[in-house]
């Protein structure tokens, strides 16, 4: 008994010695950019001091010791470093003030430091700090599109960078978030029976961003959509079933697709291989929801990205606006499509050329049309007869 007694106090005397070192180290987060070379200079020294205060949350020390590091040592080899460092400490340091000086210090850094390495992973935090704020589909989308614009940058500035894969999956996640919000515009206008403005969203929904969990779904609303707006748009409505079967052969909407197909005598395209490659993978790796992410994801500000693509290029274009198909065309040549203003030189054109407007009068110098098509002025109206005694009265006077 004495025995187990002493055991328990030793591995609770344990316990506490393991606590009160954590607890003296002050649970410190090490750098990811630090300088492994042994030196004794004084600008290392600055450095290193920088490096140990961001490790333990001394932001605002570890800025003047950087800022003193790059003042005092113009010529340092760490100056790249220093700079990236004074980023890091603002984006460790988080909150809506510091995201965005640490967003106009690594755009600084790439802009000075191009050709560097760490220029790449700038780009990328850049891109993770506008990640971290987006919100909801159905919310402001405004950090959506500014992470979408960043890792885009990333990929075409630093195409060969270590981060580029990553840079990828992360477009991937925010175009999933992107994509269902425009998906719920789009199936709101079809539930409420605005079929043309329905079509428009989920077709340019579904042409930007193929890779959207659900955009088999979005092709279908989009072709109960055109069935639902007349005969003309019959091959609209049968090139929307196509793709769902062609490009989305492992869907729960094929079958029904091909049953629409066949009563339209419309060809059944043969399913694409990459596709189904790509949608087997998808179903191999996609994670599902636990019960306690479903339980409060209501009350969680960042968006759900789990069902977002795990392979396959996003889109690096994010399109322009379309015109829905219920919109009538422009008129063939000939036709006037055209607005334009002239300035009037004639002040009395509107008086004897009732159609003045349609024919606009020529510039000065040039050849006056003949006589026969201008309108001659036409006589003024006798007045009317009036009362005999108006008349005399006015003859007196």
């Amino acid at each position: 008994m004495k025995l187990l007694t002493d055991k328990r106090l030793s591995k609770r005397l344990a316990v506490v010695l393991c606590l009160g070192v954590l607890a003296s180290c002050g649970f410190r987060k090490k750098y990811e950019n630090p300088i492994t070379k042994d030196t004794l200079q004084p600008d290392k020294v600055l450095y290193d001091k920088a490096v140990r205060d961001l490790e333990k949350n001394r932001f605002e020390v570890a800025r003047l010791t950087l800022q003193t590091l790059i003042n005092t040592y113009d010529t340092s080899e760490f100056l790249a470093k220093a700079k990236l460092a004074i980023a890091d400490s603002w984006f460790r340091e988080g909150g809506s003030h510091g995201l965005a000086q640490a967003e106009a210090e690594y755009k600084d850094f790439i802009l000075f430091y191009p050709a560097l390495e760490e220029a790449a992973e700038a780009q990328e935090k850049v891109c993770m700090i506008h990640y971290r704020q987006m919100e909801k589909p159905d919310r402001d989308t405004n950090h959506s599109l500014r992470a979408e614009d960043e890792c885009r940058q990333l990929l075409v500035q630093f195409p060969n960078s270590r981060f580029a894969p990553r840079a990828q999956q992360l477009l991937r996640n925010i175009q999933e978030v992107i994509a269902e919000g425009e998906f719920r515009v789009g199936s709101y206008y079809h539930n409420k029976g605005s079929f043309p403005a329905a079509a428009n969203r989920l077709n340019a929904m579904v042409d930007i961003y193929p890779l959207y969990s659900s955009a088999d779904e979005a092709l279908w609303m989009m072709g109960d959509s055109y069935s639902k707006m007349g005969p003309r748009f019959r091959d609209k409505t049968g090139r929307a079933y196509q793709r769902i079967v062609k490009d989305y052969p492992l869907s729960d909407y094929v079958e029904d697709a091909k049953k629409k197909l066949k009563e339209m005598e419309m060809e059944i395209p043969e399913p694409d291989p990459v596709a189904v490659a790509r949608m087997k993978y998808e179903q191999e790796n996609r994670v599902s929801k636990g019960m306690r992410s479903k339980a409060f994801g209501v009350f969680r500000k960042s968006p759900d990205v789990t069902q977002a693509a795990k392979s396959g290029t996003p889109a690096m274009d994010r399109g322009s606006p379309t015109i829905p198909a219920s919109v009538p065309a422009p008129a063939e040549a000939g036709g006037v499509t055209d607005v334009t203003v002239s300035t009037v030189n004639d002040p009395a054109a509107l008086d004897t050329q009732p159609d003045a407007r349609a024919n606009p009068p020529k510039p000065e110098g040039a050849s006056q049309p003949p006589a026969e098509q201008v309108a001659p002025p036409q006589p003024e109206a006798p007045a009317p007869p009036g009362n005999k005694k108006n008349q005399k009265k006015t003859s007196k006077k």
